[in-house]
């Protein structure tokens, strides 16, 4: 028979649960009665065979679609298979791409680089990928992910936060996608093409000799002073500082301290000689027993509280405006100053820029231990003599 409304409403399952009454004009095209309890359910499929078995297709409820409308998807299903394809298989693929959503595949993106990325960048990157930042693309399907859908996020974050937040979290989403990309799970970035928000241009806050002897001498004999000290005669970071444990520092053969890779924000090793004016600073910090860290309370990693000492130091110093990380720049900056060459410079930073990149730096592996040490010890005189106004007792060598 022909199936349309007139036909389909005198069929019948009798004692049946389950039948398909197949077109007479249309082969392939069926009308399904299912019992479900009491109730009998009725639908439109295609039915074709691919790969030497039945493909059975649901068209859609009998309810919602009318006989002619039916025949029409029928007809578009059993073309497509006509010319070599597979509908139902495309159409399970494509289910299995939905439930593949944004929040699924981060959690996937985050495990992957856990053991890649610093504690603090995946905490970071977890709070704009997890939080409420893209919140509104968690459930769409990875694949379905438009431009248009992350360019509306980026406007809100910018509107709600600021620009900088906006481009922060544009580069986490970036990374996210590019990643996406690699594993195969996109054909392309969404993000590429939408609005870069502009960039704050970077800090460029050098601190005067007055400056930083200010801060050396309202620095006080507990564990923020210390690390403000530590950090003016080393460079380093405050985390780097902070972090510090009795275990890396090496007081009889080689009298040095040692960042190691993990800590080190380059993953790079660096070893600093253990001068003078450093010693006497890590000599009054008490040892406690079954701690490593020199510096915080005893059930931490390191020291933690920079947001107080901080404060209390700038009513002491009366320096204003200043960040700790502005110390580093300041020491590089002040060594060029006193006629230390910009290469041992950047091996006292840790830096792998400059002469230590590219075919210079695969080839020349030197850590300039010698000039590092001689470096250490003229900066270290003349802190020495910023702070207790002295003049400087070592003089740098110059070329005639």
């Amino acid at each position: 028979m022909r199936l349309d409304a007139k036909t389909v409403a005198a069929l019948r399952l009798d004692d049946k649960q389950d039948a398909i009454f197949f077109d007479a004009e249309l082969r392939g095209f069926g009308y399904r009665l299912r019992r479900s309890g009491e109730t009998v359910r009725a639908s439109w499929i295609a039915q074709y065979r691919r790969a030497g078995g039945q493909r059975r297709m649901l068209l859609g409820s009998a309810s919602v679609l009318t006989a002619d409308q039916a025949r029409a998807a029928a007809k578009k299903v059993l073309a497509k298979v006509a010319l070599g394809e597979d509908p139902q298989a495309d159409k399970m693929q494509e289910r299995a791409a939905d439930r593949l959503t944004v929040r699924a595949l981060v959690e996937e993106y985050l495990a992957d680089r856990k053991g890649e990325l610093r504690a603090k960048t995946l905490r970071d990157t977890t709070t704009y990928l997890v939080g409420s930042y893209f919140k509104p693309l968690h459930g769409t399907a990875i694949e379905k992910v438009s431009r248009r859908d992350v360019a509306a996020c980026l406007t809100r974050i910018k509107r709600e936060r600021s620009p900088i937040v906006a481009g922060i979290a544009r580069a986490k989403l970036t990374a996210f996608f590019t990643w996406a990309m690699r594993k195969g799970f996109v054909e392309v970035n969404p993000v590429i093409g939408t609005e870069q928000p502009k960039r704050v241009a970077p800090r460029g806050r050098v601190l005067s000799d007055n400056e930083l002897a200010a801060i050396w001498r309202a620095c006080g004999d507990d564990d923020y002073g210390r690390i403000v000290k530590l950090m003016i005669l080393t460079a380093c970071r405050r985390k780097e500082i902070g972090g510090m444990a009795w275990p890396e520092f090496d007081f009889v053969e080689h009298r040095t301290w040692t960042l190691p890779a993990e800590r080190a924000k380059n993953k790079r090793a660096l070893t600093l000689p253990l001068m003078p004016m450093m010693r006497e600073i890590v000599d009054t910090v008490p040892r406690m027993v079954g701690r490593d860290h020199l510096f915080g309370v005893r059930a931490s990693g390191g020291f933690a509280n920079w947001g107080e000492g901080k404060h209390a130091l700038d009513k002491r110093s009366g320096v204003a405006g200043w960040q700790l990380r502005d110390t580093r720049r300041s020491v590089a900056t002040k060594m060029a100053d006193i006629g230390i060459q910009p290469h041992i410079i950047e091996a006292v930073l840790n830096h792998y820029s400059g002469h230590r990149a590219g075919v210079a730096g695969v080839y020349n592996k030197s850590p300039y231990e010698r000039e590092v040490r001689a470096a250490l010890a003229l900066w270290e005189d003349h802190v020495r003599a910023l702070v207790e106004g002295g003049a400087r007792k070592v003089v740098p060598l110059r070329a005639e």
